[in-house]
């Protein structure tokens, strides 16, 4: 699958390499990261949502051509596209969520988020931690966090990321590694798609693999008991794709083909560049067997040039980031309404910051992290709903402005997770899963 790369010139790969079961040691688990989570504070609130789904739109989506058009602004501000009307009297969204418009009823759309960070690696990591970057500390996601705190019934892993996890942030962050994002590679939208890894090789078979693995973990058990000051690391991508091979069950989660045709067309994507909809089919296959947090992430939003080009590059092209997202998202949320997981399964899309209010020189967008928009759905959320504003240019908050880490204490509010709750790192230290001062979106809760 082609690379892509943002302006920064970062690009995304998946770091999961984990191939080499028969090569590389495993570990007997990390027993010091099991006491301290035992020794957290974990006030507990009642869920709304079990799971959530994440759609990461990364390079940072125009709010101007997708939640919140300004069809009323001079042409510099609004730019080459229209906004159509929606299910909710006097709410407009762009021309392309022609699909989201329908269920605009379910959906509820922040229109003040802002933060001072305009850089993408800054503006992912206080996106997805809800704190602000620091030197001192690397925070961990959303998705990790609720990894740390939920406990996981089952072989799957608590925290996947389809196709790859965004490479600019830390997973984990001072958590342990085990509850950093698995990453299942590969193209979900290619009909040929499979979890990369997750067979034997030639020769091999589950029983020779258990006979590898007992003789590692001698040797493990024999090095630990020699020197007791010393632990052998533990590989936690390495585990946790060992317990998929060794579960066939589990494995079939990632089966796309299980899934009816018809509904894969609906989602979009199939065999073209663009994987976002069948990324969120195996999303919603993930939910449905357990997996609490699963991150859809979604490359080429960061748009400096022809900011047409989010509609379509050319008129045959059906497969252009927004239409794509919109049949992705809207698809999702009916298909989880469909199967009764809506109210239990909470849907935010969002990415690092939105575009400037005037179209450049290039015909395109820059940074503008001084107000986006982020849209939300199901997970106990009240849906048919705008909350905040943006001003006449869509360039400031025009009232309840919204911070990342307002959004991150809501999210883990839905989630049933105490937004003053503490963690701690490694050396102790007592850290709360969000910033003091951060406050729930009551409207949407």
């Amino acid at each position: 699958m082609k690379t892509t790369r943002r302006c920064d010139g970062v690009t995304r790969r998946d770091f999961v390499r984990v191939g080499g079961l028969t090569a590389l040691g495993l570990g007997l688990g990390n027993f010091l990261g099991l006491q301290r989570l035992l020794a957290e504070s974990k006030a507990q609130l009642i869920p709304r949502a079990k799971s959530c789904i994440l759609i990461w739109l990364d390079g940072g989506p125009s709010h101007l051509e997708s939640f919140d058009p300004k069809p009323d602004a001079p042409r510099e501000v609004r730019g080459p596209m229209a906004s159509i009307p929606t299910k909710l009297n006097g709410v407009r969204l762009g021309e392309c969520l022609e699909n989201t418009a329908a269920i605009m009823d379910k959906v509820a759309i922040v229109r003040s988020m802002t933060s001072p960070l305009g850089e993408h690696n800054f503006g992912t990591q206080y996106m997805m931690t809800g704190y602000k970057p620091s030197p001192a500390l690397a925070y961990p996601t959303m998705g990790a966090t609720l990894a740390h705190l939920r406990s996981q019934m089952g072989v799957l892993p608590s925290n996947v990321a389809v196709p790859a996890f965004p490479n600019q942030v830390s997973g984990a962050g001072y958590l342990p590694g085990s509850v950093s994002p698995f990453s299942v590679g590969g193209n979900p939208g290619r009909r040929s798609f499979s979890v990369r890894d997750l067979d034997f090789y030639a020769g091999l078979d589950l029983a020779r693999l258990d006979r590898r693995l007992e003789f590692v973990n001698a040797i493990n058990a024999f090095g630990d008991a020699k020197d007791a000051s010393k632990s052998t690391p533990t590989d936690p991508d390495l585990e946790r794709a060992y317990n998929l091979i060794a579960n066939p069950e589990a494995k079939r989660a990632f089966t796309l083909s299980d899934e009816p045709e018809a509904l894969r067309q609906r989602y979009g994507g199939l065999d073209s560049g663009n994987n976002i909809g069948q990324s969120c089919l195996l999303a919603r296959r993930l939910v449905e067997r357990g997996v609490p947090f699963v991150t859809v992430n979604s490359n080429g939003w960061d748009t400096h040039q022809d900011i047409i080009h989010l509609k379509a590059r050319h008129a045959k092209d059906k497969n252009a980031l927004l239409p794509s997202l919109d049949r992705a998202f809207a698809t999702l949320v009916q298909d989880l309404s469909d199967r009764g997981m809506l109210e239990e399964t909470l849907v935010v899309v969002m990415g690092e910051f939105g575009r400037t209010p005037k179209i450049n020189s290039n015909a395109g967008r820059d940074h503008w992290p001084n107000c986006f928009s982020v849209a939300l759905a199901g997970g106990g959320i009240q849906g048919g709903q705008v909350v905040g504003s943006s001003d006449a240019l869509g360039e400031f908050p025009k009232e309840r402005p919204i911070t990342p880490s307002d959004l991150a204490a809501t999210i883990y509010t839905l989630l049933g997770i105490d937004p003053a709750t503490e963690l701690q790192t490694p050396d102790g230290r007592p850290v709360r899963v969000t910033p003091n001062g951060s406050k729930i979106v009551s409207e949407l809760v």
